[in-house]
């Protein structure tokens, strides 16, 4: 994709080009299923991209609080945060960023997540679309663009838990 693609793409990626971004991610499994957040302006014709809820690392925050922070921005869901699994680096044209991804376990299992709002979107131009629960069969099944580097060729939701470094 180059970066004219991007602007025809999608002008909601425009304040994330050109910058160096550490991004937080959390895997959340349940019931054989994990936890994704379907991402727009990434990929031609609105396809969806599915990937972990997560986002940028903010000044003063540790990678728990982000990641805590937003989780619950994403799913309205609070999460204790624990081990590190995978570490991506993710570059496209004008886009980059450093990817920690770590497992996280709901404080109430019951739950059911709901999509939230990114706040440094406004409410008709958000880039999540949807949260689903999908198995790794499911992932199987979508077109390798959609889905997450560290989702990719899953067998179980077990393989998750194995660590990755993924760097271009």
């Amino acid at each position: 994709m180059s970066g004219t693609a991007i602007q025809e793409n999608s002008s909601l990626l425009t304040p994330y080009a050109g910058l160096v971004r550490v991004r937080v991610g959390g895997l959340l499994v349940r019931n054989g299923a994990i936890l994704l957040a379907a991402h727009r302006g990434l990929l031609p014709n609105n396809a969806p991209f599915w990937s972990p809820p997560g986002g940028g690392w903010a000044f003063g925050e540790s990678l728990k609080e982000a990641l805590q922070r937003e989780f619950l921005e994403e799913t309205g869901l609070r999460v204790r945060v624990n081990r590190q699994l995978h570490l991506h680096e993710f570059r496209r044209d004008e886009l980059q960023a450093l990817e920690i991804f770590f497992e996280v376990l709901t404080e109430d299992p019951g739950a059911t997540p709901q999509l939230g709002q990114d706040p440094e979107h406004a409410p008709g131009q958000q880039l999540l679309s949807e949260l689903a629960w999908l198995t790794p069969r499911q992932l199987l099944a979508l077109p390798l663009p959609q889905i997450h580097p560290v989702l990719r060729g899953l067998l179980s939701t077990d393989d998750v838990f194995v660590p990755q470094v993924l760097l271009g």
